[in-house]
């Protein structure tokens, strides 16, 4: 190891649960913008390939700035100043979305709200597997993952709440944006061992990450945004439940995440990452395939909460994946070169997602996540595990 601090020691652990603090409250900030703003989008006149390119181009573009970041969290001494830099910026992008008259405006701003979730993405979560070991990595991703996907519970409650309390979306958009900055103070504290700057100009990453982060990017195609999930649910409701509805089974998705993270991530412990993101692919394949057919409101119920379970079980493990395929020395490179790959793989996945829900229908779309899942799991079993290459 080249870290000075050791793995999985006391601070370390204290560094998870900081780290998990602030993604809870940035989370519960996003999650109050997120089950409302498909439905703001739609409101300024946008259809379903106008959200397609919000959901695909502003989350993919920014996560180029994933392989940048890590690549510079490599050569720095620290990790902390970027991560520190990428919830700043994240959190002025939400608060001038209350000014957005146009979805052109909003595509704009949640470029420059997710271009800091780019810049803080691989710092952050090579802090995160430097200070766990690496029996505890995936139980370590799955405590941060069950912090953030927490902090979208109580996000998505706030955001049910003022909206039946008579706010509109844009004095929602402020007070999200409120929340965005308090979530920097938990960072303060957040202490990482000190590394010297790499040696060389190109950190070695192992010639087994890119066979996984292909397969990461297959499945990430098939994985379009979550805004289609909550315009399919939206359309089994009418009147004040058309929003109110959605809401709540956004909620419900992100509490089965919540709940289930851990579990899956020290379950990825035990019996291999491989053998969690297999579940978890061909879970999504059902899970698409059932939005696809479903025909009910129960049936709509149970949906979001296999939506949720996928998330749980993919989540964490494809992170901790490639920490484990990764040296200290080119974390963030790897968890970077990740990142931005499965960005790329998203701005594809909006566009067609969104071209095949305008032009075709919903079925369309979903059908089509079900086939790239499918194939994702069968391709990550020809990947060698990581406990064979180290």
């Amino acid at each position: 190891m080249t870290e000075d601090t050791p793995e999985g020691g006391g601070e370390g652990k204290r560094n998870i649960y900081l780290l998990g603090l602030v993604s809870l409250l940035n989370d519960a900030s996003s999650e109050i913008i997120q089950p409302i703003l498909p439905l703001f989008i739609a409101s300024l006149g946008a259809g379903g390939l106008a959200i397609g390119l919000i959901g695909g181009l502003a989350d993919g573009l920014p996560s180029l700035l994933k392989l940048l970041s890590g690549y510079w969290s490599d050569m720095m001494k620290r990790r902390k100043p970027l991560v520190a830099a990428g919830y700043t910026l994240s959190a002025a992008g939400k608060l001038l979305l209350a000014l957005s008259s146009s979805w052109q405006q909003v595509f704009l701003l949640k470029t420059i709200e997710r271009s800091g979730k780019g810049i803080r993405s691989a710092p952050r979560d090579a802090i995160i597997a430097e200070s766990a070991s690496r029996e505890g990595r995936g139980r370590g991703f799955g405590v941060h993952r069950a912090l953030d996907s927490f902090g979208a519970v109580v996000g998505s409650a706030v955001a049910y709440l003022l909206w039946q309390a008579g706010m509109d979306f844009r004095t929602i958009f402020l007070v999200a944006g409120a929340v965005a900055f308090l979530a920097l103070l938990p960072l303060v504290p957040v202490r990482e061992g000190r590394r010297p700057p790499a040696s060389c100009i190109r950190p070695h990453l192992s010639p087994e990450i890119a066979p996984f982060v292909g397969v990461a990017s297959l499945f990430a195609l098939g994985n379009f945004s979550y805004m289609f999930f909550i315009l399919r649910a939206q359309g089994f409701f009418s009147g004040e439940l058309a929003i109110g509805a959605p809401i709540l089974l956004y909620i419900l998705f992100n509490l089965v995440y919540t709940i289930f993270s851990i579990p899956s991530g020290a379950w990825s412990d035990r019996v291999g990452r491989k053998k969690v993101l297999t579940l978890g692919y061909l879970l999504f394949a059902v899970t698409s395939l059932g939005f696809a057919l479903v025909s009910s409101a129960p049936a709509l119920i149970l949906l979001f909460v296999l939506y949720g379970l996928v998330f749980a079980l993919v989540d964490g493990a494809e992170r901790a994946f490639v920490s484990d395929l990764c040296g200290a020395e080119a974390r963030g490179t790897g968890l970077g070169a990740y990142y931005a790959a499965v960005g790329v793989a998203a701005i594809a996945s909006g566009l067609v997602a969104g071209a095949l829900w305008q032009g075709i229908g919903p079925e369309a779309t979903f059908l089509f996540g079900a086939a790239a899942a499918v194939a994702a799991s069968i391709l990550i079993m020809r990947i060698p595990s990581p406990s064979a290459i180290s």
